[in-house]
């Protein structure tokens, strides 16, 4: 793990879907500035190999690796199985957290799809993980930011809340409702020392992105990977770690005048287009 000033040493937070992609960056980047993190999965196994490596840096930082901006400043981690799509699920897990001063709203699904080829099925799932599973986390998760004196929120939206994306209809309505849901929490609890905010990334190169070139471009994955990362002005897709770092800087005191926004991080998608 990387060393970071530890903007976070001693606060506990918790990351849905915090196993793979950007969650697990999430993850892993709150641990090494500090917090405590709480790992929540659907199933424990997706989320041990991420909370491994968030103690096996403490451990060895205990042992006198240079690393303080992880294990020194008392980065630790543990999985939470819960279904984000289930109340009943989420409100056991949050249960579980004793204190919560961060609460990061990761967990998410994709859906390609126009109006029409999108089916009522379809709108379900993506409405169940997507919109509940944050409304879930928000709703079990104020409560506990409340009782600890306030804290930090950071949903995970997208560039689909911000702008019209081809065969994007389920997952664009989605994270425009992520969107409105920030500033919804962010307007009712300011002046409760809750900070509430969105990030909106473009395409991100995770193992998702991977397998969906896979199962769609079999024998041109390198020629789609390609294409896909030119249509960013950039020229490339993100990397976890870039959001990653975002997530962790609205998270701590440094970002304390800062709720209610969301911050497009697209590679020049919006401003370049």
């Amino acid at each position: 793990m990387t060393s970071f000033p530890p903007r976070l040493a001693g606060k506990h937070a918790l990351v849905t879907g915090g196993g793979s992609g950007i969650g697990r960056a999430i993850a892993l980047r709150l641990a090494a500035e500090g917090a405590h993190v709480a790992i929540l999965e659907l199933k424990a196994e997706a989320g041990e190999g991420t909370a491994a490596e968030i103690n096996a840096a403490r451990s060895t930082d205990s042992a006198g690796s240079p690393q303080a901006g992880s294990g020194q400043a008392g980065g630790s981690a543990r999985v939470l199985v819960a279904d984000v799509s289930n109340p009943a699920s989420m409100q056991a897990a949050f249960a579980q957290c004793q204190q919560l001063h961060v609460l990061v709203n990761n967990a998410g699904i994709s859906h390609v799809g126009n109006v029409l080829t999108t089916s009522p099925e379809d709108m379900d799932r993506i409405y169940a993980v997507n919109v509940k599973g944050v409304y879930h986390g928000l709703h079990f998760g104020v409560p506990r930011l409340l009782a600890s004196g306030g804290g930090a929120i950071v949903n995970l939206a997208s560039l689909a809340s911000r702008v019209g994306l081809a065969d994007r209809f389920a997952y664009g309505m989605s994270k425009g409702a992520v969107f409105t849901m920030t500033l919804s929490v962010a307007r009712d609890f300011v002046d409760q020392k809750i900070r509430c905010n969105c990030v909106c990334p473009a395409r991100v190169h995770t193992p998702f992105v991977d397998g969906f070139i896979a199962k769609n471009y079999p024998g041109k994955e390198k020629e789609m990977f390609a294409k896909l990362s030119a249509a960013q002005p950039i020229g490339r897709m993100g990397e976890p770690h870039e959001i990653a770092a975002l997530v962790a800087f609205l998270c701590s005191d440094e970002a304390g005048f800062i709720t209610g926004s969301a911050y497009d991080i697209d590679g020049g998608v919006i401003a370049l287009r």
